[in-house]
Order: structure tokens, then C-alpha cells, then sequence
């Protein structure tokens, strides 16, 4: 919250601006045995839109504030989670994998377009939304 306001002081001031914050996908579709990351990921969904309406009713139009819900990348901090040493995937990443239409992990030059779209005029009148790119899992069911 703090580098929000922070932010958003300033944008005040010039009257422009654009906050992008990270959510994550399973913000809407909670994981097991990662109950509080997705409930910080949920609560950035939530003060996203709060604040979107908060700075728009104070300062107009000019300052815009939306979130990006990315899919499951590979990283360090999950490599063992979703990966086998051997090559393969956990029983973790194949149920991902499974919930995930697209049938792959998310890479970074996947949020390059929205990133743009939601930083361009092409979206002067959005506001308050979280965009997932997530090759589906969060329209996918059982």
C-alpha cells in the first residue's frame, strides 16, 4: 500500500499517472499449502479496485490503477514445486498444467503486451481491473 500512496501523491500533482499492481492467479483459484499468498494476492485484487475508484473521485481521470494476475512461471522459488530434478513435472505442476487450457507455464514476454496496453492511451478509460494472463487457469473448472 505504502508505494501506492507514495505514487500516487505524486501523480496528483501532475495530475497523470498509472499504477499496475501484481496479483497473482491464484488470487481467485486459492492453492493448497500456500493459504497466505494467496490471500496477499486476493487482498491486492481488492485494494486495487478500491483504489482505482478512490483516485479517480478524488483526481480524475488521470490516474488509472489496474493489476496484472500473471500464471505460473518457473523460477527458483518454485522449481522443485512444479519440477522433477529429472526433467518432468511434479504431481503439482501437472495438475497446473491440467487446470491450464494453454497447456504450459506462463513466460515473462507473456505480460509484455498488456503491460503496454494498460501504460498506453489504447486504455485511458480502464481502470480498476486485473487482467489474468494465465493461458486460461483462471476460466478453466473441474
Amino acid at each position: 500500500m505504502l508505494p501506492s500512496q507514495v505514487f500516487s501523491e505524486v501523480f496528483a500533482k501532475q495530475k497523470s499517472g498509472i499504477i499496475i499492481n501484481i496479483s497473482s492467479a491464484s488470487a481467485q483459484r486459492p492453492l493448497s499449502r500456500v493459504v497466505g499468498y494467496s490471500a496477499s494476492k486476493a487482498a491486492i485484487d481488492n485494494f486495487t479496485k478500491w483504489m482505482a475508484v478512490e483516485l479517480a473521485g478524488k483526481y480524475g481521470e488521470g490516474l488509472r490503477v489496474n493489476a496484472i494476475a500473471p500464471g505460473f512461471f518457473i523460477g527458483e522459488q518454485n522449481r522443485a514445486l512444479l519440477l522433477k530434478p529429472e526433467g518432468g513435472l511434479t504431481p503439482r505442476g501437472e495438475k497446473i498444467i491440467e487446470y491450464t487450457p494453454m497447456g504450459r507455464f506462463s513466460v515473462p514476454e507473456d505480460l509484455d503486451g498488456i503491460l503496454l496496453f494498460l501504460c498506453s492511451d489504447m486504455s485511458k478509460f480502464v481502470s480498476g481491473i486485473v487482467v489474468h494472463v494465465d493461458g486460461g487457469f483462471a476460466a478453466s473448472s473441474i
